[in-house]
């Protein structure tokens, strides 16, 4: 069967869901939400216990991913394996670690019949922690006072120009608040443990934290942008519970940042607004975040654009967002079979045959 004439099947990585939640499950629902007739959704996974994999209304199958540090030939086999059992049209990558691999094999991939809508390797590399602050001075956008350091050394270096307390971040997630450089020191030493390097100090600022979600056209044009404020944290730090509000002096932020880089993909802002209109901006993360499905409920479904993108495909018109949606997220335990968890482990792949048999069902037309 052709790609054309068989239904769409869309993959979607990152399918952790704990306290520090990965995008793959709201990615996954909001692709539910707004499913349309035949559609399959797969999801690609790192680990047999990540919640999402369990989620028998989310995904029709699931497989399991060689990690990105085994290699770009290793990774390339299993997705090649993959697409032999269950042919995909598109893929969201939704992690930071493994975007680099994947915008590396996207030629490789199209040419299987895979699309995808992710950054090019400099996009990606303009907006990364080390970069952003030469970024931000480029594109007209505040970033707090940031400098990257190699090692213990260079700490000591650069504490005028960042002054304490700061932040020491990874190259691609935690932030470790250090009020002396001992602190810093050791903060240093668990960021490059966990992540390489460079690692990044960045000053600390004051202000109400709101975070943006979009998708940038790849032509200077950002899509569908929704804002929203965190109402209740985890204590990583993570959103628990939140709402969309109205801030156009933050969407003017990231306009400009889809502007000056051409943005391909999703995007997330994270920033800080210390008034009417003043927003610094901490980080800009290249894919969709873990808050994603409340853009959908809010009306703006942004996977479903990416989707659209990738295939080439010009994105229905999106409404305006509504104001005061709310999310909360829920934590609960999900009932397997053993058996299930098997057999992720020993084939590396597990199918929803309750999901998959609804997904091909097509809806019947309803008569007044």
């Amino acid at each position: 069967m052709n790609a054309s004439a068989r239904p769409l099947t869309i993959a979607v990585t990152g399918l952790n869901a704990t306290d520090n939640p990965g995008p793959g499950v709201p990615v996954l629902r909001s692709l539910r939400d707004g499913a349309r007739p035949g559609e399959r959704r797969i999801g690609l996974t790192y680990d047999a216990l990540d919640p999402g994999v369990y989620a028998r209304d989310l995904a029709d199958r699931v497989f399991l991913l060689t990690y990105p540090s085994a290699g770009a030939h290793a990774f390339l086999d299993r997705l090649t394996s993959i697409h032999e059992r269950a042919p995909l049209d598109v893929i969201i990558p939704t992690l930071d670690a493994e975007l680099p691999l994947f915008i590396a094999l996207e030629p490789q991939l199209r040419a299987m019949g895979i699309a995808l809508f992710v950054p090019t390797a400099q996009q990606l590399e303009l907006r990364g922690k080390a970069q952003l602050a030469a970024l931000g001075r480029a594109a007209g956008i505040d970033v707090p006072e940031t400098a990257v350091v190699a090692s213990v050394e260079d700490i000591a270096r650069v504490d005028g120009k960042v002054r304490y307390p700061l932040y020491v971040k990874g190259p691609y997630y935690g932030a470790t608040l250090a009020t002396c450089r001992e602190e810093a020191i050791a903060a240093y030493y668990r960021a490059l443990a966990a992540w390489g390097g460079p690692v990044i100090l960045q000053a600390r600022v004051r202000g109400e934290e709101v975070n943006l979600v979009g998708v940038g056209d790849g032509k200077g044009g950002l899509l569908g942008p929704v804002v929203m404020k965190k109402l209740a944290l985890t204590d990583k730090g993570k959103g628990w519970a939140g709402v969309t509000i109205r801030h156009e002096a933050l969407v003017d932020v990231a306009a400009r940042f889809a502007a000056a880089t051409r943005w391909r993909g999703p995007l997330e802002v994270e920033a800080l607004r210390a008034g009417p209109t003043q927003y610094h901006v901490i980080e800009i993360n290249p894919r969709f975040p873990a808050w994603v499905h409340l853009a959908t409920g809010a009306g703006v479904d942004l996977p479903r654009v990416v989707v659209d993108l990738a295939r080439g495909e010009t994105p229905a018109a999106l409404p305006p967002y509504e104001v005061g949606k709310l999310f909360v997220r829920i934590s609960l335990d999900q009932v397997i079979d053993m058996r299930d968890f098997e057999r992720i482990v020993t084939t590396g792949e597990i199918a929803h045959a309750a999901t998959i048999s609804a997904s091909l069902r097509v809806r019947p037309e309803t008569t007044s």
